[in-house]
């Protein structure tokens, strides 16, 4: 067994054991999902050095102070959106390009917006590499969504939120779905938004979780006294 072969191999327990151990226990069943999971290599999406890491359950570190989404939570968020074939997708926080990548396998368009350039041009030769190009990658702040090519279909937040993005919310069409991480430590929540009509939301609870806060996410007021 030649020395690529057997590194191809030990990739591929990896990524089993990511999906069957890390992403199955936590309640991330559909098939389609799991499928999309084990289809988009991971391991493309991190630094040459983290590679050992590229399938363990944490938080890679991606320059800039943020970090990659664990891969547990990625299905998650996956399989609460149910992307389909004809969503645009806006992506708040581009990172290291993997769940963009994601997101474009199962989507018509994904906007992905990145505060740090150095961050979007290293997620836009990944995207390449994996010969993904139904994304349109943004330098910009979306705290507050990206009016600029709203509507959509879906939205995703990957850094929690103090506020509930009620500016993004308004960019949903009626059905879209928005999911958020809400609140703040040790207390935040992953919400579901769901827009019913032009005038009303519906909003969910999916469970509880901690993430990094995104860039200039709005504050909540502080009463002083």
């Amino acid at each position: 067994m030649t020395l690529a072969t057997q590194n191809n191999t030990l990739r591929e327990v990896a990524r089993f054991n990511m999906i069957e151990q890390q992403i199955r226990t936590w309640e991330v069943l559909d098939p389609a999902v799991l499928a999309l999971l084990d289809e988009v290599p991971r391991e493309h999406f991190v630094a040459e050095s983290q590679q050992g890491l590229a399938f363990a359950d944490v938080e890679l570190p991606i320059g800039q102070g943020q970090t990659m989404l664990s891969p547990k939570l990625e299905g998650r968020i996956l399989q609460a959106l149910s992307v389909k074939k004809t969503d645009k997708v806006l992506l708040i926080g581009t990172g290291s390009g993997y769940l963009t990548a994601l997101l474009a396998k199962q989507a018509a368009h994904v906007d992905a917006v990145e505060i740090y350039a150095e961050l979007s041009e290293i997620a836009k030769k990944r995207l390449e590499q994996q010969h993904i190009y139904n994304v349109t990658l943004h330098v910009a702040d979306g705290a507050n969504g990206f009016a600029s090519s709203a509507p959509y279909d879906v939205i995703v937040f990957t850094g929690s939120l103090q506020l509930h993005p009620s500016a993004a919310e308004k960019q949903l069409n009626v059905g879209g779905r928005m999911f958020a991480v809400v609140g703040e430590m040790p207390i935040m929540q992953a919400t579901l938004t769901q827009r019913m009509s032009e005038g009303a939301c519906r909003k969910e609870v999916l469970f509880e979780t901690c993430l990094p806060p995104l860039e200039n996410a709005p504050q909540a007021t502080k009463f002083e006294f």
